[in-house]
């Protein structure tokens, strides 16, 4: 995951001063020294770095801070807001026409996974902002981008315009713009050509697609992956061609995270979206102040919620709080709970959402064992309608058939059964407190199943 290199080491410098009760000046200038290696190695533009650093010291140093009674935690959040200031401050939203459609331009060099990035992005519009979107494939020099495209349509179940590869750019865009308005579709998305590196017959295509109609919004998609080429694609694009917005992709691989720290500084210009993975619902709006407290290790409750409003359904929660509270809850019901809780991401992503999980030794490297969640599923299958609704049936002969039949042993099954016994009691508690307190039913804690 991005970052995780920069948020050990600024969060390391950051808890040695925390607690101190009185803070120098030297104090200051040490931890301003290990945040600028830190920035540097997480490959930051240097003139961001010294920008970052500058602002900071000064905030820092001021009297407000020294005389506080907490200076080092007033540090901390001078460091966050400072952060969160560098990637922009607050999400920027999309900008919708007031006549439609609105047009949106996707620019980028091959290779940045600008195809892909277009089908997510109409994909999020839909479901966010309930748009009608039309996808159109403009990249008449790549076949298999177009095919690509065509394929994403089908997946999504999004309507793609398409010319092949005989009809030009422009005509194509300026078809597919027409085409919209008979088919009262508001949101045109055009996937365009990208080249190895930036040249002058691309730009002067770009430009001429844009000079069809003034598009609502040029999103460039860069690879967060490249670091500092990165940044300098998008301030070429932005000088050459002009840009609203940046959409980060593979932000969640190998990446130490320079790039989204430095191309809003950069270029002036929001990051609007990062790519979070390979499937197709895996683009998320970028919010500068969350990504900020991820860093510091202050976690992220609001995306883990925004997850799982996305992901769980409301009515079966309401439905599994009832069970809990009149011990009717199966392992059917279990089964269920683990493919909603599997649809909000890689259980180590979510964890680590959670505010202070950077304290908890060995949680940037920890790597949670999914197939462990597939030995659990394994062991349920394996059960009979009965003893899934009445765990209590299943003795010692009971547990040697299901351990065979899962594939995992006897002391396997034992734990599974003990632990979701424990967890009844545990959520038939909590729904109790919940409706003393009129609060709404939870998720089942499942971490202990997969330890």
């Amino acid at each position: 995951m991005a970052f995780e290199g920069l948020a050990e080491r600024l969060q390391g410098t950051l808890q040695r001063v925390k607690g101190k009760g009185k803070l120098s000046e030297a104090d200051v200038k040490e931890m301003m020294r290990e945040v600028r290696f830190a920035l540097i190695e997480a490959d930051v533009n240097l003139k961001v770095v010294k920008g970052f650093v500058k602002k900071v010291s000064e905030r820092a140093i001021g009297q407000d801070v020294m005389n506080s009674l907490t200076p080092g935690q007033q540090v901390v959040k001078i460091v966050k807001d400072e952060l969160t200031e560098l990637m922009g401050g607050e999400q920027s939203k999309v900008e919708f026409a007031a006549k439609s459609p609105t047009v949106i331009m996707m620019v980028g060099l091959q290779g940045a996974g600008k195809t892909t990035t277009t089908g997510k992005l109409a994909n999020v519009l839909r479901k966010k902002n309930n748009r009608k979107p039309l996808l159109v494939a403009a990249d008449i020099y790549r076949p298999a981008a177009i095919k690509q495209l065509e394929t994403i349509g089908k997946q999504l179940s999004l309507p793609v315009f398409s010319k092949g590869t005989d009809v030009s750019p422009v005509e194509i865009a300026r078809q597919a713009i027409e085409h919209a308005k008979e088919e009262h579709l508001d949101t045109v998305i055009i996937d365009t050509a990208g080249r190895l590196h930036v040249d002058e017959e691309l730009m002067q295509e770009l430009k001429d697609i844009r000079a069809l109609k003034e598009p609502d919004e040029v999103f460039l998609v860069v690879d967060a992956m490249t670091g500092q080429d990165a940044v300098n694609v998008a301030q070429s694009f932005n000088e050459l061609l002009g840009i609203s917005g940046v959409i980060l992709t593979k932000l969640d691989g190998d990446t130490r995270g320079g790039a989204a720290l430095s191309v809003r500084s950069v270029t002036e210009k929001p990051i609007k979206f990062v790519g979070m993975g390979e499937k197709l619902d895996a683009l998320e709006a970028f919010y500068p102040e969350r990504m900020a407290s991820r860093i510091l290790g202050m976690g992220d409750m609001l995306s883990l919620i925004e997850k799982a409003q996305t992901n769980i359904d409301e009515e079966k929660a309401k439905e599994l709080e009832e069970k809990f509270r009149t011990q009717s809850f199966t392992f059917d019901d279990f089964l269920d709970q683990l493919g909603q809780v599997k649809q909000m991401g890689p259980l180590d992503e979510i964890l680590k959402m959670m505010p202070g999980a950077g304290k908890i030794k060995g949680l940037e490297n920890a790597k949670v064992d999914e197939s462990q969640m597939g030995r659990v599923e394994a062991i349920i299958y394996s059960m009979t309608p009965q003893e899934k609704t009445n765990p209590e049936v299943i003795n010692a002969n009971r547990r040697r058939r299901i351990a065979k039949g899962s594939g995992t042993t006897i002391q396997d099954v034992n734990r599974l059964l003990k632990q979701f016994e424990d967890m009844k009691k545990m959520m038939k508690q909590m729904s109790n407190m919940n409706q003393k307190g009129k609060k709404k039913g939870k998720m089942p804690n499942l971490d202990a199943f997969f330890k």
